[in-house]
């Protein structure tokens, strides 16, 4: 436990915490949305720093990050809590859990950055849970990675508010950021706060005042985000607001948490979108959560080749050089060389 950054005192001992668009108002002895930020004394307290849940190997494709230094090693790293709630979360174990829960391990920034590189990972995940609620933790593990030489990646939900994002901006390579859906009846309705603005100012701060690689993840559930208008609004948004380079991904949906009453998601509901956004001016589209599909693969947009082919998140075949269409010589925007490599793996 250590105070917190990003809060306010108020009348009466309570305290506004300024980390995430909630900005909570917190009555003594209580918590924040996201369980992990209490009330002590008049003081906002962070519950869950050091403490982590899951650490493990991966691909950088899992994240999903397609675009950036292909074929590396991630290691990815995740607390307990989340500032949304959403009903359909298939990390709920974790993401709405708190300080108490079971299995959380004691870690260092330096004992992250350690195991990082033992594993000969190029570059460190907040992942699982929602990082932003992690941010004392994240940042100055971030830090000293950077120091080292290691990138950091960040998938979040993007819920964050502009002074906590512009402090950590800075040490930040790339982020997956989940867009629930593209409109603010769902994230009312599904993830539990007031609408997807933020998640969608946290990305264009992100690309375009930071340069930080920016991917971005649509999972499609059946009725609630799937429509074809709102569809071609979300692609119009990232076609305009960052860029038509950008990639990407639509997932397929399976039942999880408090929407297993749901189908998963039709593969054709997820192909139709794919196209709808190819329509719309995307030119870097994926498919997910459906192995195999061609659309997981990278195509050229000058030449219409497969320049990267993948089954799931294996690279099996390679035909971007110097930036470049291996056939047809179209600029491509991949950020690092492609890691041709064996894993060490590991998880605890």
């Amino acid at each position: 436990m250590r105070e917190a950054m990003y809060w306010e005192p108020l009348e009466g001992g309570r305290v506004r915490c300024r980390l995430c668009p909630l900005n909570c108002i917190i009555d003594e002895g209580q918590r924040g949305s996201c369980r992990v930020r209490k009330n002590i004394g008049g003081k906002l307290y962070t519950l869950n720093y050091g403490k982590v849940s899951a650490i493990g190997t991966d691909p950088v494709e899992k994240k999903p990050l397609f675009h950036f230094w292909p074929g590396s090693c991630a290691l990815s790293i995740s607390s307990v809590g989340c500032n949304m709630h959403c009903r359909h979360c298939q990390n709920w174990e974790i993401s709405q859990a708190d300080e108490d829960f079971p299995y959380l391990h004691a870690a260092t920034p330096e004992g992250i950055v350690a195991l990082a590189k033992k594993y000969g990972c190029e570059s460190i995940a907040y992942t699982y849970n929602e990082p932003v609620i992690w941010y004392e933790f994240v940042l100055d593990t971030a830090k000293l990675a950077k120091r080292e030489g290691i990138h950091n990646l960040l998938i979040t939900n993007g819920y964050i508010n502009e002074e906590p994002l512009k402090k950590l901006a800075p040490y930040i390579d790339a982020m997956n950021i989940d867009i629930k859906a593209f409109s603010d009846m769902f994230y009312m309705k599904i993830a539990g706060v007031p609408g997807g603005e933020p998640s969608r100012r946290t990305a264009e701060i992100a690309k375009k005042e930071f340069g930080i690689h920016v991917e971005l993840t649509y999972l499609i559930i059946p009725t609630l985000n799937d429509g074809e208008d709102e569809i071609r609004a979300f692609a119009r948004w990232v076609v305009g607001e960052l860029g038509d380079d950008t990639p990407v991904h639509f997932s397929r949906f399976f039942p999880h948490y408090r929407l297993s009453h749901l189908p998963p998601t039709p593969v054709e509901t997820v192909e139709r979108a794919y196209r709808l956004a190819k329509d719309e001016g995307l030119r870097f589209v994926y498919v997910g959560n459906v192995p195999g599909h061609e659309g997981e693969n990278t195509y050229c947009p000058g030449c219409g080749k497969p320049l990267i082919v993948r089954w799931g998140f294996k690279i099996t075949e390679y035909h971007v050089k110097g930036g470049r269409c291996e056939y047809c010589g179209e600029p491509i925007p991949i950020v690092g060389t492609y890691q041709k490599k064996r894993y060490n793996w590991m998880w605890w």
